[in-house]
C-alpha cells in the first residue's frame, strides 16, 4: 500500500510528465492499430505462425480496432483505467508471442514489455489531474 501511496504522491506532483507519458501510451497504441491495418495479411500469418495460432481469423480486427479505440482514449484520458485493463490481456499475449525471439533485433520483445508496464502503471494510477477524467469528476459530478 505504501507503494499506491507514493505513486499517488508522485503524480499529484508531476501531472505533466504523467500527462506525457499517458499521451506518449495511447499514441504509441493507435500507431501499432494503424500498422495493423496498414498490414492485416502479415499480422494475421504472424499469429498463425505463432502460439496462438488456434485464435480465429477475426480476433486481428478486435485487437486492431482495441488499439485504436483504447489508445485515443488513453491519450484523451477518458476512462483510462477501463482502456488500460481492457488493453493488458493483449500486451501479454503479445510479450508470450514475442519472448522466443529475446531481445533481438527486429523483435518487438521490449517494446511490448514497455507498454505493458505502462498499462499497468495507468491501470492503478488512473489519467491524473490533466485528464477528462479528472475534469468530468470535478465538473461534472
Amino acid at each position: 500500500m505504501a507503494i499506491l501511496h507514493q505513486l499517488d504522491k508522485w503524480s499529484t506532483t508531476h501531472p505533466g510528465l504523467l500527462l506525457l507519458l499517458r499521451a506518449a501510451l495511447g499514441i504509441a497504441l493507435v500507431s501499432k492499430g494503424i500498422s495493423f491495418i496498414d498490414d492485416m495479411i502479415s499480422f494475421r500469418a504472424f499469429l498463425a505462425g505463432s502460439n496462438f495460432n488456434f485464435l480465429p481469423d477475426w480476433i486481428t480486427f478486435i485487437i486492431t480496432w482495441i488499439h485504436l479505440l483504447c489508445g485515443f482514449l488513453i491519450t484523451i484520458g477518458l476512462f483510462t483505467r477501463l482502456s488500460a485493463l481492457i488493453q493488458i490481456p493483449i500486451l501479454i499475449g503479445a510479450v508470450f508471442i514475442n519472448a522466443p525471439g529475446g531481445f533481438n533485433s527486429g523483435s518487438e520483445l521490449f517494446y511490448s514489455l514497455l507498454i505493458l508496464v505502462l498499462l499497468v502503471f495507468f491501470l492503478f494510477e488512473g489519467g491524473g489531474e490533466l485528464s477528462l477524467d479528472d475534469y468530468i469528476k470535478k465538473h461534472l459530478i
